[in-house]
Order: C-alpha cells, then structure tokens, then sequence
C-alpha cells in the first residue's frame, strides 16, 4: 500500500501520476503532489484536516467569518471551510504545516518572540492571513493589518500587531543577511 503522508488514506491521497481518469483532480499541498478522486464539491478543509492529518487548519465557524481555516492558494489567503476541492486542482496550497523552510517563517518566530496566542485556536489562521499581507506589503501599518479579517475571541489583537511588525522586521534582517529582498 502506497500513501504520501504516514496517515494519509491511499484512495484519496495517491501519489500523482498520470491520471487514470477525468474525474481525478491534480493537487499541490506543501509542496507535495496529490490525486483526489472524491466528491469535487468537498471543502478543501475536511480533506486537509481529515485525509491529510493536516489539523493545522482549524475548523470554526463553517461560513467563512472567522478565518481559522484560512490556508494560502497560489499564496493568496483564503478560506478552507468556503473552497470546494474542485477550486484548488493546479494549484499550490500552503498550510501552516508547509509555511516553513529550513527554518521557521518570520511570522511564526515573531509569534513565539511576541508570545501571541492565549488559547491558540485561531493563530495558524491568523498567521496565514499575515502571510498574505507581508508577500503583499513587507512594512504594513496599523491601518493594513487591521483589514485583516480573521477573528480572535481572545482578542489578542495588540499583540498579532506587535507580532506582524515583528516578523517583517525578521524578514528584512534575513534578506539582508542573504542579500535579497525580503
């Protein structure tokens, strides 16, 4: 038996190859290739959370309003919970699982340095969320990342500012060290 992760089912979570048929959808998550084969309409979130034992990804509310679910596709922030399977097929969906390299991304050393999450819950989305922002804008203000729409019912707000400020401060001393941009 052939899977792509250690808990991954092998009938939704084959390793891509050829397809054997129309109806299989080519899916790139964390750098992997996949083949699902199930229902086009399912979440992306329950094959993430379910199939792939990818639990980073939270379920909360279910409609797209709190952001826990919030993943990066084709690196822009979306909610897990809204996209149907059939949405993501060619394209690169990042979760928090995949976010780091060779070491951790600055969002997630600023949100241990800044000591971000209280209950914890909502803070992959979060960071994804601010993933999306920093690609998009690396020295965001109070204003920008206030447009961030992810929910946090322990209202750790001041802090996720404090921490995304961080973080692009950390990209910034690594580009700098690596003689890129950040």
């Amino acid at each position: 038996m052939q899977t792509t992760s250690r808990t991954a089912k092998p009938s939704t979570a084959a390793p891509a190859t050829k397809a054997d048929d129309d109806k299989t959808l080519p899916l790139r998550i964390n750098g992997r290739d996949y083949r699902f084969d199930g229902d086009d309409t399912m979440p992306l979130l329950w094959y993430l959370r379910d199939t792939l034992r990818l639990t980073g990804t939270k379920f909360g509310c279910g409609i797209g309003a709190c952001g826990a679910c919030t993943v990066l596709i084709d690196g822009k922030a979306q909610r897990a919970c809204l996209t149907p399977m059939k949405a993501v097929a060619k394209r690169e969906v990042t979760t928090i699982e995949g976010l780091a390299g060779a070491e951790l991304h600055p969002l997630q050393q600023a949100w241990i340095e800044i000591d971000v999450a209280q209950c914890g819950y909502c803070q992959a989305g979060q960071i994804m969320a601010a993933a999306d922002l920093l690609k998009r804008n690396p020295n965001p203000n109070d204003e920008e990342i206030g447009k961030i729409s992810n929910l946090c019912r322990c209202g750790t707000y001041p802090r996720i500012r404090r921490a995304i400020k961080r973080a692009a401060e950390i990209a910034k001393s690594r580009a700098s060290r690596e003689g890129g941009k950040p």
